[in-house]
């Protein structure tokens, strides 16, 4: 078998559909998984999203766990916060089929434990690549069984009872499903509450015919911005392709970070459980510590990445976690991330109160950011050593290198990470305001693309 490595990745399997990702090979995956995971569990849970080689992929994937001996619980169509909802609730590991933001000629597979614990290069994929690689062994004993159930409805259940909207005013609620499986799921986990949604690209088509369904790319975000202004709506929410993850705009048409998401967020589960643990990565904005530190919780910082994230939500026993990317986890969705109960717990917080959202979200949002500024740079490691020459020890800069280069100046920070996959640098700063901003990020960008 030919290398791998390509299409495994740090956190999952992917690849272009037919030339790097096929069903023969993707067979020798589930085979490969099931020998994994079979010391721990017999079974193993299968979503896919609306792509249309997903059902295909999945099926080829349980056959090569059944082929093992093991049996197959099919969700079918399936948000890959579904996918974690039925491994946490099932105790049975799982397979999610999506590329997430992909364009349509990609699919891969997002694989946990049971528990929705994580599947990462550390924690059981390269010993799958390798497995696969090598060729993966006969199983003499007799064949699993496959077996479909439905878990759409448990899934909006167990959301709703984590989040109390029934007290809320009516609110009207622009979304954009991106032709994801956000139009799947949203109908379903709304229904009964007192909202109007107003749908923009519930059809599911992966061919993705309106616009990408990567909301951190703003200009995905057009067309909901116009929606909601053009409504008068409360609030317009974006899902990514897997709809694992959510974008929020105020009802300016305005987008709200993902960082004062995240302080909302862990303001409210500080409430429910004082004293609690919230993880934040280094990008999200300082306003989130501080906040944390505010409410009487305690903050704590890691890299970016959801297998950093929930090991130490699980090492802390963390209440809550969140990303600049707009990836949200919970201690009571098994650590697992889920863009739909972070909505939610918006929802409930703008409907609680009588102001506007972008009145709410004002307390939560501190400082000016750049967003994440890529360069194209061959040389990863020498721009990253020039600019921790530039900068260590100026002006009582504080530089530490948890996840790329962080510098600190106390009033303004910037990280500056090399890509994982491309030969790329990504900058992200902060500070007061937006001409402070500016500065510093010319200031770097000029030794980086030097």
């Amino acid at each position: 078998m030919s290398d791998l490595s390509a299409i495994v990745k740090a956190y999952d399997i992917r690849g272009v559909v037919g030339d790097q990702l096929d069903a023969g090979l993707v067979r020798d995956f589930g085979a490969a998984f099931a020998l994994l995971i079979k010391p721990d569990s017999p079974s193993v849970v299968i979503g896919h999203d609306m792509r249309d080689s997903s059902p295909e992929l999945a099926s080829a994937f349980a056959e090569g766990v059944t082929s093992q001996g093991l049996d197959v619980v099919s969700i079918g169509l399936a948000s890959t916060d579904e996918l974690y909802f039925a491994s946490g609730k099932l105790a049975m590991p799982g397979a999610m089929f999506t590329a997430s933001h992909n364009p349509a000629e990609y699919n891969g597979i997002k694989l946990c434990r049971s528990g929705a614990a994580p599947v990462g290069q550390d924690t059981g994929l390269a010993e799958i690549r390798d497995t696969v690689e090598h060729g993966v062994p006969e199983f003499a004993g007799q064949a699993g069984e496959i077996t479909e159930r439905d878990v759409l409805s448990e899934y909006a259940d167990y959301l709703r009872s984590l989040v109390d909207l029934t007290g809320i005013r009516p609110l009207t609620v622009v979304v954009d499903a991106g032709n994801g499986m956000g139009g799947h799921t949203v109908p379903t986990v709304f229904e009964g509450l007192p909202i109007e949604i107003v749908p923009m690209y519930f059809e599911l088509d992966g061919t993705f015919p309106n616009h990408e369904a990567n909301p951190l790319d703003p200009k995905n975000l057009v067309d909901l911005q116009a929606k909601v202004r053009e409504t008068g709506a409360d609030v317009g929410l974006a899902f990514d392709g897997d709809a694992d993850r959510c974008f929020v705009i105020d009802e300016n048409g305005d987008p709200v970070s993902p960082s004062a998401v995240t302080a909302l967020v862990a303001s409210r589960e500080l409430a429910k459980e004082p004293g609690g643990v919230v993880i934040h990565n280094l990008i999200t904005s300082k306003a989130v510590p501080e906040i944390v530190t505010e409410q009487g919780g305690t903050a704590i910082r890691t890299r970016v990445g959801h297998s950093f994230i929930k090991a130490e939500m699980a090492r802390t026993g963390a209440v809550f976690g969140g990303e600049h990317s707009a990836h949200y986890y919970f201690r009571d969705f098994w650590r697992a991330d889920t863009g739909m109960l972070a909505a939610l717990h918006v929802l409930a917080a703008l409907g609680e109160q009588p102001g506007t959202l972008s009145g709410l979200t004002a307390r939560y949002s501190r400082y000016a950011a750049s967003g994440e500024i890529n360069s194209t740079v061959e040389d990863q490691a020498g721009r990253l050593a020039a600019v921790k020459e530039t900068y260590e020890g100026r002006g009582g800069a504080s530089v530490d290198e948890l996840d790329g280069l962080t510098v600190d100046f106390g009033d303004r920070w910037f990280n500056l990470r090399a890509s994982n996959t491309e030969p790329l640098l990504r900058l992200n700063v902060e500070a007061p305001d937006e001409a402070a901003v500016t500065a510093l990020t010319d200031e770097v960008l000029a030794i980086v693309r030097a």
